[in-house]
């Protein structure tokens, strides 16, 4: 039983490892660039630290295509593709987004006014490229439905990145879930890497040190998306698919931390690891 996880367990150390050894280096860099954004509490912190996290799984997922035997160097590259574009996306709304705009409707409706903004920008690219992604990498007649899967998780980690650590916490369990049930799929080996890159620089977000930003959820949510998309049954993916379409739907219309605030375990969870004292605007 043990083997079958065992290429599981060597990507996610080799996603854990390289993202400690970068993560300094990385945070140093950006603030002493001055990029610093405040928190949700007004703190002053790197913003966009989250790069390590494509940046990790960059390293483990490009050694395994050229030196692991068993591996896919044209699924490789798609999913390398994917997780590139969407960092990039993600960072360019780190640079350049304005915060004036909440939502994927409010962005879309600044656009039908005649003023684009990053989150639309990154919206119409990110379709694009996940429509690339799916039909590069997917079976053809479900490619809609990968696209869908892909482009969905990517957004719906990123509205959940507005508390220390949740976006993080919120990819590990269906992250984990996937990762039970295929073992031996490489996808899945590409996703344990982006999972160990994750929980070497989570303690970093956790303790408010560090901001991954969208350049970090993106690239959480182009991973998740693209190995469901390609791990899983139909039945189940077009049940992944449902989740995330009511969940942005919550979204439009209510605070998602609210809702989280308001459940006694969800409001632990949300708060577990944090070391910080209780959130003021609750």
């Amino acid at each position: 039983m043990l083997e079958a996880f065992a290429p599981t367990i060597l990507f996610f150390m080799g996603g854990w490892l390289a993202c400690r050894l970068i993560l300094p280096g990385i945070t140093g860099m950006i603030a002493g660039a001055g990029f610093l954004r405040p928190n949700y509490r007004g703190d002053e912190i790197p913003s966009g630290v989250g790069v390590v996290l494509f940046l990790g799984s960059l390293a483990v997922v490009a050694a395994a295509a050229l030196f692991w035997p068993g591996g896919t160097a044209v699924r490789a590259a798609v999913y390398l593709l994917g997780l590139t574009g969407f960092t990039c996306l993600g960072l360019m709304d780190d640079f350049w987004g304005s915060g004036r705009c909440k939502g994927l409707a409010g962005h879309m409706k600044s656009l039908l006014r005649g003023r684009l903004t990053t989150g639309a920008l990154k919206a119409l690219a990110g379709g694009v490229l996940a429509l690339f992604v799916a039909a590069s990498g997917g079976e053809r007649s479900e490619v809609p439905l990968d696209a869908l899967v892909i482009a969905l998780s990517v957004n719906m980690i990123n509205l959940l990145d507005l508390r220390p650590g949740r976006a993080g916490k919120c990819f590990l369990v269906p992250a984990a879930l996937i990762l039970a049930a295929c073992p031996r799929r490489e996808e899945v080996f590409y996703l344990s890497a982006v999972a160990g890159s994750l929980l070497a620089y989570l303690p970093a977000d956790l303790r408010a040190k560090a901001m991954m930003g969208d350049a970090g959820s993106n690239a959480l949510g182009a991973a998740l998306g693209m190995t469901a998309a390609w791990t899983l049954d139909l039945k189940l993916k077009a049940l992944f698919l449902a989740v995330l379409v009511l969940l942005h739907l919550l979204a439009e219309k209510y605070s998602l931390t609210g809702i989280i605030a308001a459940n006694r375990v969800l409001d632990y969870l949300d708060r577990l690891g944090r070391r910080q004292p209780p959130d003021r605007d609750h």
